[in-house]
């Protein structure tokens, strides 16, 4: 399965950032690989509004199933879903933990959107 990860780093060994419009980095793996890809999200990151929807755009075009992430604010949760993109929680865990715990089946899903967090 094809996921992206909200990163506060580049490595696996990094933690999974609780923001996911405005993440650090996206890791983007497949969880039957061990092979994955960082993505700097600066531009999401600093952007003035509508972080969420266009992280959710980039996740949608890597053709991922899947993202792992600490928090969904509305607009992102609602562009996930429309794209058929399932979220789950991640908080507390590496990268590689969290892609580990997603091939498990032992991740919780996000069944609801957060609050929004701008800036």
């Amino acid at each position: 399965m094809k996921v992206v990860v909200s990163s506060v780093g580049p490595t696996l060994q990094d933690l999974v950032d609780e923001r996911f419009g405005r993440a650090m980095y996206f890791v983007v793996a497949d969880t039957g690989s061990s092979e994955f890809e960082a993505v700097d999200n600066s531009v999401s990151r600093n952007a003035m509004q509508g972080a969420g929807i266009a992280s959710a755009e980039f996740v949608s075009e890597r053709g991922a199933e899947a993202v792992v992430t600490g928090h969904l604010g509305p607009k992102a949760f609602a562009a996930l879903r429309a794209a058929g993109v399932k979220g789950y929680s991640g908080s507390g865990m590496t990268v590689g933990e969290a892609i580990a715990a997603l091939a498990e089946g032992s991740l919780r899903e996000l069944t609801e959107a957060g609050e929004a967090h701008a800036g």
